[in-house]
C-alpha cells in the first residue's frame, strides 16, 4: 500500500506550526544521557540550518518529541539560502548557484528537517554501538498545531513527559527537555523560541513569559493523569468548591492524546481550512467533518488521514 502524503502547509507568508513524533525501531530504552545529549545538539544543528523555530522538545528513552514552526519558502532571500548552505557544508564549499530554488525549498522543508536530524543521529549512534541497521522505526508522525491555547497545551504536553513517566518530580529536573533547557542552561545560543507560545498570558518580555509558563505548566502538571502525577486532596476540594472553573487546566487531562492522534488540531474553521486544503491526501471520498475535543472548550481534531 503506497504511503499517504505528509501534510504539509505551503500558504504563502504563513509560518506553520508542527508536532513532530519519532521513535526507536530498537526495544526497550535505548538511549541513554549520552545519546540524548548528543540528539538535542543534532537538533540544534540543524534548528540553525533550516527555517524553523524550535518552541519545544523532549528527548525520551525510545522516542523524541518536537515542537517546531516552520516558515514559507518565500520569506527567504537569496543571501539566506547562501548562508544557510554554508552552515550545512561549510565556509569553503562553493554555492551552486543554478540549485538556488531547490536549496530554499530544502530549508523551509519539515521532512528534509526532521530526515537530517535522524540520519545524523543514526551515524552517530550506530557508530557508538558498533552497530548496523535500521535505528528509527516508522517515518515520524507530524500534527499541523494551531497558533494560540492549541500551541501551548501541546507544549506543556510535551514537556510534561519525564513527569508522566515517573522520571522526574518536577519538569525543568528533566535536562532533555525544553522546560529543562530553559532553566538549567539559560536557554543558551537562544536555541528556542522565546515566546513560549503564550499569547494570551498577556506578558511580552521573556522572563516574564518563562515565569507564567512554568506556573502554568506546574498546575497542568499537578493534575492527576492515569495515577501518575496527582494533586493534593485539599487542592481538590478547593477546586470542587470553585465548580472546577480551571478551564484550561482541567481540559487538559482528559485530551492530551490528541496532540499525537489527530491530523490537524485547532479550532473548527483552522481545521475546516485545513482539510480543504490537503482534501487530495484523503484515501477516502466521505466528507472529513472536524470533530470536537470534549472537555476543550472551541478546539476541534481531524483523525489521521490513515484512519479519517
Amino acid at each position: 500500500m503506497p504511503r499517504v502524503p505528509r501534510m504539509v502547509v505551503t500558504d504563502s507568508g504563513q509560518k506553520a506550526a508542527y508536532h513532530v513524533i519519532s521513535r526507536t525501531a530498537l526495544d526497550g530504552l535505548p538511549f541513554g544521557n549520552v545519546e540524548k545529549d548528543e540528539l538535542v545538539r543534532v537538533i540544534q544543528r540543524y534548528s540553525a540550518i533550516y527555517c524553523v523555530e524550535v518552541l519545544g522538545f523532549a528527548i525520551m528513552g525510545n522516542h523524541f518529541h518536537l515542537l517546531v514552526e516552520v516558515s514559507p519558502v518565500d520569506s527567504m532571500c537569496d543571501d539566506e539560502v547562501r548562508k544557510r548552505f554554508c552552515l550545512l557544508y561549510g565556509e569553503d564549499t562553493e554555492f551552486p548557484e543554478g540549485r538556488l530554488d531547490e536549496y530554499r525549498e530544502r530549508f523551509c522543508s519539515l521532512s528534509a528537517y526532521v530526515k537530517d536530524i535522524k540520519q545524523r543521529f543514526s551515524c552517530f549512534y550506530n557508530k557508538r554501538k558498533k552497530r548496523k541497521g535500521t535505528l528509527w522505526g516508522e517515518r515520524f508522525k507530524s500534527v499541523i498545531v494551531e497558533q494560540g491555547n492549541t500551541l501551548i497545551h501541546c507544549l506543556a504536553y510535551i514537556d510534561l513527559n519525564a513527569v508522566r513517566a515517573g522520571i522526574v518530580k518536577r519538569p525543568e529536573d528533566y535536562r532533555w527537555c525544553s522546560i529543562g533547557y530553559h532553566i538549567q542552561a539559560g536557554n543558551k545560543d537562544g536555541f528556542l523560541s522565546s515566546d513560549l507560545g503564550t499569547p494570551d498570558f498577556g506578558v511580552d518580555d521573556a522572563a516574564t513569559q518563562l515565569k507564567a509558563y512554568r506556573e502554568y505548566l506546574y498546575h497542568v502538571g499537578a493534575i492527576d493523569k492515569r495515577g501518575k502525577a496527582k494533586i493534593s486532596r485539599r487542592v481538590l476540594e478547593e477546586e470542587t468548591l470553585e465548580g472546577f472553573e480551571m478551564n484550561r487546566l482541567r481540559r487538559f487531562r482528559y485530551r492530551s492524546r490528541y496532540f499525537t492522534d489527530s491530523g490537524i488540531i485547532g479550532s473548527r474553521a483552522f481545521v475546516e481550512a485545513q482539510c480543504e486544503a490537503f482534501k487530495g491526501h484523503f484515501r477516502s471520498t466521505r466528507e472529513k467533518i472536524p470533530k470536537r475535543v470534549k472537555g476543550i472548550e472551541g478546539m476541534y481534531s481531524l483523525k489521521r488521514l490513515t484512519e479519517a
